[in-house]
């Protein structure tokens, strides 16, 4: 069965991009994705593989494409998913641009089955308009990440100053996903061991932005909009259906006319009914791992049209072997059908992207 990745990740090297930074600059392109990550803070066991002897550049993505049978991937960066930590607006548009022009030349311009998703600086919307037109008509980038979380976002995705983005990804006919990685200012920042944060910060940033622009109308206003939420697995999204029925049953918000306010279900369609309308649609995707034991529940609960597959390599898949006896674990599952893992594995992700190689 055909396989391809919606989500895979570039380890980022700091000296080339630089490159591409304005000329005199100096020091590190990305911040410090959390206290973790500091040197020196901790040592890690992973158990995703043997490990590697160095990030991967293009020719070791498409080693690891041929072995695990994978037809092509996304890529996504790893420092640069602090990208919405930056605070100063030039500094934050500089770093995107230099990013995007390293990524293209280092990988997604060396082989197609390596395509990527730009960063846009969200700091300056005006700018992030500007630079996801540059990326995606002269890079060539499927689209663009937009950071879960950051100090430098001035507000939940769904906040109106963000619809210029939304508008011009429509325009172009682009997808934008929602990435997690960082965790600050989350609950977190006093914890000392990192799976807890890592397990957790995941999929609650990814839920605070999904939700934050349903229930304030973005893909009502937007309606061809497509959005992923990647990351955070699949289990979140039963979770969500619950949550937001039972809430809006005894919380929603009314106009001083008593008409609805943006961002809720059409009359006599529930809060889940609302979400689960622009999955079928094709419009909002979730990533998912291949080890998420809920899959099945998840493909039950909310259809098999929104779940993409993702290998996460080199994070936590860090070997071919590894990530194809993931994959195989779906093949062998019981409570999914061969057009839920056709879906699941290939398809889904296809129309995410909207281009296939």
């Amino acid at each position: 069965m055909r396989v391809i990745d919606g989500d895979g990740h570039v380890i980022e090297d700091g000296d080339a991009i630089a490159k591409f930074m304005p000329n005199g600059y100096r020091g590190k392109i990305f911040p410090q994705l959390d206290h973790f990550h500091d040197a020196g803070k901790f040592n890690e066991r992973r158990e995703g593989g043997s490990g590697l002897a160095s990030p991967p550049d293009a020719k070791g993505w498409t080693t690891f494409l041929e072995d695990a049978e994978i037809d092509w991937t996304v890529l996504y960066p790893t420092w640069g998913l602090a990208v919405g930590r930056i605070i100063d607006r030039d500094f934050a548009l500089a770093s995107c641009r230099a990013y995007n022009d390293w990524l293209h030349e280092a990988f997604t311009g060396q082989d197609k089955r390596l395509k990527g998703m730009a960063l846009i600086p969200v700091q300056d919307p005006a700018a992030a308009v500007d630079e996801l037109e540059r990326a995606v008509t002269e890079l060539g980038m499927c689209g663009a990440m937009l950071p879960s979380n950051g100090d430098g976002m001035k507000a939940h995705l769904g906040d109106k100053i963000y619809w210029p983005i939304y508008e011009k990804a429509q325009e172009l006919g682009c997808p934008l996903a929602v990435h997690g990685g960082v965790h600050h200012h989350m609950g977190f920042d006093t914890y000392s061991t990192y799976y807890g944060a890592h397990a957790l910060g995941h999929p609650f940033g990814i839920i605070i932005q999904c939700v934050g622009m349903l229930t304030h109308g973005v893909f009502d206003a937007f309606p061809k909009l497509k959005v992923g939420y990647l990351e955070g697995g699949a289990s979140w999204v039963p979770f969500v259906l619950d949550r937001i029925d039972l809430s809006h049953r005894a919380h929603h918000q009314v106009n001083p006319d008593g008409t609805p306010v943006a961002g809720n279900p059409r009359p006599g369609e529930g809060a889940s009914d609302y979400l689960l309308r622009f999955m079928h649609e094709g419009r909002i995707f979730v990533g998912y791992e291949c080890d998420d034991e809920s899959l099945g529940y998840a493909v039950q609960r909310a259809g098999r049209q929104p779940f993409m597959f993702a290998s996460d390599f080199p994070h936590e898949s860090t070997s071919a072997k590894y990530c194809r006896g993931e994959i195989n674990e779906v093949l062998r599952r019981e409570d999914l059908d061969n057009a839920d893992k056709e879906a699941l594995l290939a398809g889904n992700t296809v129309v995410f992207y909207g281009g296939d190689v």
